[in-house]
């Protein structure tokens, strides 16, 4: 697809104007010559500790480099999302960029940044400092290159994006915020990457409960562990679909207090996934009828019906799509190639930009720029060379949606279907 992909003649002509403009190129340098202070920020950023549902801190502080780059309106949310805005001059689209503020990482993790041969290594240096360091050198190369949008952009950092945190901070962004025409999630390095297809998930913790008893004298009433065992193995069993790609796997289990003794209680952390909500849904029903059968039939080893199973939804992330001829894609393609860079779309994945996608708004997830490896994980490492094409493709991407005043009209539609 990517040797077939056609960038249209108007998205062209934008792109060619903003290429043509002295002001735009003196951002594209500023940023260039910002390089070293984004990677500043960015160690300075991950030392402040954003665990899940604790990224009081971290938010804080990044509300306060908004405030100090001028951003207009800037407040904290009652999610705890901090953001401001870059005011447009007209009646054009509003745009939210924002990078997540969490970290996977818990409370107590060392998140000190270590610099070893020219590599940043620490907890989360890539994902997501990165992203939130990025988000403030493309505000200030719009300062210093004193460029007047049509449309306003919104700039941010959210909170409980991974795991567990479901989303909450872009839930509640779009749900008290009714006037955003556009999304931008900043996640990940590879400048090259554009996702604009969005993976849904569900998670559930599955509890079996029953009375439990000595594994000797109590034997005969069934086991907690034996029911969370048979429904193992018939999600094992389940086939799904290559296309769209969909997915399950029981991520944690626990249970039981001793080696003899039948478990009163047994559960599992489970996770589907796929690129389409109906394929969801689909999975979803199967597994959630395989779940009651696993419990019948482990009371109906044992003649009882001592065995319960309780279902909790614990994890809803929205799948998305959109077309790839979207203006939204067709702008972040446009400014990939004008950096010299071959533009990549990225397959479905789980970020920020899921939800609004789910709501009909154009969304994308584009990189914070650099190299990386071993995310998640307490080796992360951080590799800055060359950093700086991220935010480049960022501020691009933007100019190209929101319009420059002047110089070129907003390619993004206004959520009336109207153009900004």
């Amino acid at each position: 697809m990517i040797n077939d992909y056609k960038v249209s003649a108007a998205v062209r002509e934008v792109y060619a104007n903003l290429q043509d403009s002295e002001q735009v190129q003196r951002g594209l340098a500023f940023l260039e010559t910002d390089h070293q202070s984004t990677v500043s920020d960015q160690i300075v950023i991950n030392e402040v500790p954003a665990p899940p549902f604790h990224e009081k801190a971290r938010a804080q502080y990044y509300k306060a480099r908004l405030e100090a780059l001028g951003l207009a309106e800037v407040c904290e949310d009652a999610e705890g999302n901090v953001f401001g805005v870059y005011k447009g001059t007209g009646d054009g689209p509003r745009v939210f960029v924002s990078a997540h503020l969490d970290t996977v990482f818990g409370e107590g993790t060392d998140v000190s940044v270590q610099e070893k041969d020219g590599l940043l290594y620490a907890p989360g240096i890539s994902d997501n400092s990165r992203g939130l360091a990025a988000i403030l050198s493309v505000i200030r190369s719009l300062k210093d290159a004193d460029i007047n949008t049509v449309g306003d952009i919104v700039f941010g950092g959210d909170v409980g994006e991974e795991g567990l945190g479901d989303l909450r901070g872009v839930k509640a962004f779009f749900a008290e915020n009714k006037d955003i025409d556009g999304y931008i999630a900043v996640d990940g390095i590879k400048e090259q990457i554009i996702t604009y297809l969005a993976t849904g998930s569900r998670r559930y913790e599955i509890t079996y409960r029953g009375r439990g008893g000595h594994s000797w004298n109590a034997f005969g009433l069934p086991s907690a562990i034996h029911a969370l065992g048979r429904a193992i193995a018939k999600i094992g069993e389940v086939q799904t679909p290559t296309e769209p790609k969909t997915t399950f796997t029981v991520g944690t289990i626990t249970g039981g207090t001793s080696v003899n003794s039948i478990a009163a209680e047994a559960s599992m952390l489970l996770d589907l996934r796929s690129a389409s909500e109906a394929e969801l849904k689909k999975l979803e029903t199967t597994v959630m009828e395989m779940l009651t059968e696993a419990a019948n039939e482990e009371n109906a080893r044992w003649n009882s019906n001592d065995i319960k199973v309780e279902i909790k939804l614990v994890g809803n992330r929205p799948a998305g799509q959109q077309a790839p001829d979207a203006n939204i894609v067709q702008a972040a393609w446009a400014a990939t190639e004008a950096l010299g860079i071959i533009p990549e779309f990225g397959p479905a994945s789980s970020t920020d930009a899921n939800l609004p996608m789910s709501l009909g708004i154009p969304a994308i997830r584009i990189c914070g720029g650099g190299r990386e490896d071993h995310n998640h994980s307490l080796n992360e490492w951080y590799d800055p060379t060359n950093g700086y094409l991220g935010p480049q493709k960022i501020f691009l991407t933007l100019l190209g949606l929101v319009g420059v005043a002047g110089l070129t009209k907003p390619l993004l539609l206004k959520r009336g279907g109207s153009p900004g």
